[in-house]
């Protein structure tokens, strides 16, 4: 009986529990949830001058997102680190947005701006991979961009060069967007309508040419 119940304990003991099992990282959109995949841009310690010292706590910027089309960005500051990138992260996934892409590209080329900084976004043909640095790399493989050219320019402060970034892939828009807001058809916006006018001149100024 003592062997029997010291068996039953190892193996109560060996259970994954609640806190053992892998906690999913989930985000929630629109209605529909995702799985999302953080990682922290900076880590800083600040500290605060009081009557007695100074106290030191820790700031993280962490970028959230589920490698497809949907990204977000948070801030966090607590007096432990780990404290400080959850607080990050929750703050986070209250600002998810979704991304327009074009393939494993950006539809057209954007300019985002923060403050004094500029990130400049070109799209690539396949292959091309992503060309940027540390800060907007982050926003950009988590937003599922694959085939990207950047440029930074300005600030080197990494919180206004990934604000910029987020600024920049929220001008994305696809060519029905583009449509709906300017109130026109495809044809036109593509620029068909105005071929179609150019060659109304000619006719017209053919005519006007022959006469006598």
């Amino acid at each position: 009986m003592e062997n029997q119940n010291s068996s039953q304990k190892k193996q109560r003991k060996g259970r994954p529990g609640p806190k053992d099992s892998p906690r999913k990282n989930m985000g929630r959109l629109g209605g529909e949830e995702f799985e999302l995949t953080e990682r922290v841009v900076k880590m800083a310690r600040v500290a605060k001058v009081v009557k007695g010292g100074r106290r030191f706590s820790f700031n993280a910027l962490t970028v959230v997102g589920d490698s497809q089309s949907i990204v977000g960005l948070g801030f966090g500051k607590a007096k432990e680190v780990p404290e400080a990138i959850r607080k990050s992260i929750e703050d986070a996934k209250k600002r998810l947005f979704r991304v327009n892409k074009q393939g494993s590209t950006i539809p057209h080329t954007v300019l985002g701006k923060f403050k004094s900084a500029r990130v400049l976004l070109k799209p690539g043909a396949p292959g091309t991979g992503i060309i940027a640095g540390e800060a907007v790399r982050a926003v950009i493989e988590l937003a599922g961009i694959q085939d990207i050219l950047t440029k930074a320019y300005g600030s080197s402060n990494s919180l206004n060069i990934v604000k910029a970034t987020l600024d920049a892939i929220s001008q994305l828009e696809t060519l029905n967007d583009a449509k709906d807001r300017r109130g026109i058809t495809l044809p036109k916006l593509f620029g068909e309508y105005s071929k179609k006018r150019r060659q109304e001149k000619r006719e017209a100024a053919a005519v006007v040419s022959s006469q006598p």
